[in-house]
């Protein structure tokens, strides 16, 4: 669950969307001619989605309708994941990609791009700035 506080549609509303990600990672391969075991990426990344975002809400710090929310995830033993900035699509990707790079950081790969559906026809990506 998420809103856009000032949004000026609909958005500006708490409600819930089915979030997929396809998170694309860059190494030499290895001996078995792969960059990564995919059980490593869902053991990492997904176990911290698990744990910090699903079946919780994903909200703006300040947002002064959060409140209710927050309180009820609480008695329901789910936390409330807050962010800095709005929980958009391309902020909410953004955030995955921080994290994502520091939970794959020992694995000896890079993560290059994200792509994160909210929607099954609306998604943003987040790609790694060129050096």
């Amino acid at each position: 669950m998420h809103r856009i506080p000032m949004h000026e549609s609909k958005c500006r509303a708490f409600h819930g969307h089915r979030y997929a990600a396809e998170i694309t990672c860059l190494a030499p391969l290895d001996s078995l001619g792969r960059v990564v075991d995919f059980g490593v990426v869902k053991q990492l990344v997904g176990g911290w989605i698990d744990q910090h975002w699903d079946h919780t809400a994903i909200l703006m710090e300040g947002d002064p309708e959060a409140g209710p929310i927050a309180e009820a995830n609480a008695r329901l033993g789910r936390p409330v994941y807050w962010m800095k900035t709005h929980p958009t699509a391309e902020n909410v990707v953004a955030e995955l990609a921080e994290i994502a790079q520091k939970l794959l950081a020992e694995t000896g790969v890079k993560v290059v791009s994200i792509r994160l559906w909210e929607t099954p026809n609306g998604s943003a990506e987040w790609r790694l700035a060129q050096d």
